[in-house]
């Protein structure tokens, strides 16, 4: 913030978002001098003296972090060069595009949206889970050729109920994902960062209260009704009982590349993988190749080392694999949940709280 209370914080934000965002900013800031500037004002202007920006879904639009589109590339050309900017709030709940990155190692606070999008995320993969398990792909498939083909004898789905999941992640999306998958009656081990002795989950709009029903010291792992916590480093050990692979983290440098041959080979021939977090935490071209020998049955996939996924991709083609474009975030309530966090970041920043 800049130190004299009478100079007007500048916040950056699209055109779009200050026309319909500008009253509900104002209550916010009270009698705090400010000025709304738009992205597309200050590429024009050459304005640089910003504080804070908003980057909301309509900045990003179709661009994806690999390719981007010449608005978002001088949208970001602004953020480099704004030498006062405090703090970034961004409609993602990822941070690993590089501009974030960039921005974070001179000290801007970069603020995602984690949570707004947790509950379509987890619905977007427990429908891949589901179209999988239930053989929807095959099935489609002969729709589309007028063949009656029911899925019988050694081609019949197996029961959902008692296979296991090893879910990788356990914020909002992850949290949510195990309830569903809960009421499927599956086995959930969950690989995360830290284990705690006692957990409060936040899912969707109420809280769950998860107790700790045993301790395994020497494997440092926990269990919290029912559902079996360990950290990365026993990530090879659980593989071999995953039924199914579902990975809801963020792009690290502990879980970049994290899927690779190896880890694939130790999994039930069979099993199927789940890919909502970030392409990059797996190696493509293993996923590929286990998919060709059968020792994966089954993916669904909405994110890819490189995006837009080429053309010449052999994911494209494969009568076993579910893609889908980076969209199983994507919902009409998003923008909504996105700019009351903004606003309550914002709230804080004004007030000088954490």
């Amino acid at each position: 913030m800049k130190n004299s209370e009478n100079h007007p914080v500048c916040i950056l934000l699209s055109e779009q978002a200050l026309g319909q965002h500008h009253a509900a900013i104002a209550e916010v800031m009270g009698t705090r001098p400010f000025e709304l500037l738009s992205i597309e004002s200050a590429v024009a202007s050459g304005r640089r003296d910003i504080d804070i920006a908003f980057i909301s879904r309509d900045v990003t639009g179709r661009s994806t972090k690999h390719e981007l589109a010449p608005a978002l590339q001088d949208c970001y050309t602004v953020l480099r060069e704004s030498a006062l900017l405090q703090w970034v709030h961004i409609h993602s709940a990822g941070a690993d595009r590089q501009i974030y990155l960039d921005l974070r190692a001179r000290g801007v606070q970069v603020h995602t949206s984690s949570g707004a999008n947790a509950e379509v995320v987890a619905q977007m993969a427990l429908a891949g889970l589901l179209a999988l398990a239930r053989k929807f792909p095959q099935l489609m498939a002969a729709q589309r050729e007028r063949r009656w083909a029911p899925r019988l004898g050694s081609d019949a789905p197996r029961d959902l109920a008692g296979q296991t999941v090893v879910l990788v992640g356990w914020g909002p999306i992850g949290q949510r994902i195990a309830e569903f998958l809960r009421l499927l009656g599956m086995k959930l081990i969950v690989l995360r960062h830290s284990l705690p002795t006692a957990l409060v989950a936040q899912a969707s709009s109420h809280t769950v209260r998860v107790e700790l029903v045993e301790t395994l010291a020497p494997a440092q792992t926990e269990r919290f009704d029912g559902v079996r916590m360990v950290s990365f480093k026993e990530f090879a050990t659980v593989l071999p009982q995953a039924d199914w692979l579902l990975l809801a983290c963020p792009l690290t440098d502990q879980t970049r590349h994290l899927v690779d041959a190896k880890a694939l080979a130790l999994m039930p021939r069979g099993a199927g993988l789940i890919n909502v977090a970030r392409g990059e935490v797996v190696v493509e071209q293993d996923v590929i190749d286990a998919l060709r020998s059968g020792q994966l049955g089954s993916a669904y996939l909405d994110v890819f080392e490189h995006e837009p996924l080429s053309l010449e991709s052999p994911l494209w083609t494969m009568d076993q694999v579910i893609i889908t474009p980076h969209t199983a975030g994507h919902s009409d309530g998003n923008a909504q949940r996105v700019v009351v966090m903004f606003l309550e970041n914002l709230r804080r920043w004004v007030a000088e709280n954490p």
